[in-house]
């Protein structure tokens, strides 16, 4: 055991962010330091090491976090980042404690000890898993509910009931999207936003790069996806021309790439009329594919965005309402997807969510 908390200590460590709303730039953060460190970005928490908690989680939310650090292997540790200078600090912590063998020894008899033994809470703020989660699309062992449901014909089908969210890689933060799959489709679905707080901050062009970087991701073109955490990272210093720069280069090769558009081309397509009824801005028109090719431009300081990263602009004030309006129509605009493709069409739209609303069913 003490060579391998060695080697997680020092590389190959992966990290699972929970992000709350409005902790955008401190998850960001958070990334560039794992990364920066030689640590990689888990994408569910049984590849995690590390549990970093960006912002401040309220009680649903926090929850939800709490069910997710039960699901980390050891070796494991949880630490919490309000502010984007604390994420370098933050990971050094978690080195230590997956270094520290007596406090891994205690977690895991804790942990073998049976359901609520708890375990080290790590020193973001947590607590023990007592919430009761039954109306946050949680199953027993995280093993999702079949029911039954009649379809066209008068026959019963099973129905699956999955949650995407809140804590989950390349994710709006706090989003819950409660799907009912008929087979491999989601047939329906219901949207609820769960509290939580963050400094805010970011220009309205980090958050388009930092929107690509996820759909990138989420595609599997982990090199793109890298690119646009750079151009990120550069706007977040206010490098503006190195950002520029990657970002010129990373435009020109995702439009030239035949098969990124074979794979997101006609996906969550929105014409003017699903525009206008979901009241979304044209900017969101297209496919995923669109959108992606939208998000690079506004990252290069498209002039459509100019101003949302400004509280008190009316951009910004356009920018929120775009927001709301997104995830009021998530429910239609997921329906007849299978999960995949429907996590794609999410990160296309890029919303940041309002806490504390259910705000659609479909």
């Amino acid at each position: 055991m003490g060579l391998s908390l060695d080697r997680l200590a020092l590389g190959g460590t992966r990290v699972l962010v929970a992000e709350a709303p409005g902790a955008r730039v401190v998850r960001a953060a958070v990334e560039r330091a794992a990364l920066g460190r030689g640590w990689g970005l888990a994408s569910s928490p049984a590849q995690a090491g590390v549990l970093v908690v960006c912002g401040a989680p309220q009680q649903r939310l926090q929850e939800a976090v709490d069910r997710v650090w039960d699901q980390l292997p050891g070796p494991r540790a949880r630490v919490g980042v309000l502010v984007p200078q604390d994420a370098a600090p933050a990971l050094e912590r978690a080195a230590g404690h997956l270094a520290d063998r007596a406090e891994q020894r205690r977690d895991a008899d804790a942990r073998g000890a049976g359901p609520g033994a708890g375990g080290e809470e790590g020193d973001d703020g947590g607590h023990g898993d007592d919430g009761d989660m039954s109306d946050m699309g949680m199953a027993p062992a995280g093993v999702p509910l079949a029911g039954g449901d009649e379809d066209r014909d008068g026959l019963e089908m099973d129905v699956l009931q999955v949650p995407l969210g809140p804590v989950l890689p390349a994710w709006p933060a706090g989003l819950v999207l409660r799907c009912a799959l008929h087979g491999d489709v989601v047939a329906s679905a219901e949207v609820e936003v769960l509290a939580g707080s963050g400094p805010g901050g970011g220009s309205a062009a980090s958050r388009a790069a930092d929107g690509a970087a996820r759909l990138l991701a989420l595609a599997g073109w982990d090199d793109a996806a890298a690119a646009a955490r750079r151009a990120r990272d550069a706007l977040l210093d206010g490098d503006d021309a190195r950002a520029g720069h990657v970002l010129e280069g990373l435009r020109r090769r995702v439009a030239r790439s035949r098969a990124l558009r074979w794979q997101l081309r006609g996906l969550g397509r929105l014409d003017g009329a699903a525009l206008a009824e979901h009241g979304l801005p044209g900017r969101l028109g297209g496919d995923v594919h669109d959108r992606l090719l939208a998000l690079l431009d506004a990252a290069a300081g498209d002039p459509r965005y100019t101003g949302e990263g400004d509280p008190d602009s009316a951009a910004a004030a356009d920018a929120a309402a775009a927001d709301a309006a997104v995830v009021a129509a998530l429910p239609a605009l997921v329906a007849g997807l299978d999960l995949a493709a429907a996590r794609l069409v999410v990160a296309s739209l890029d919303p940041e969510p309002v806490p504390e609303r259910r705000v659609a069913r479909g």
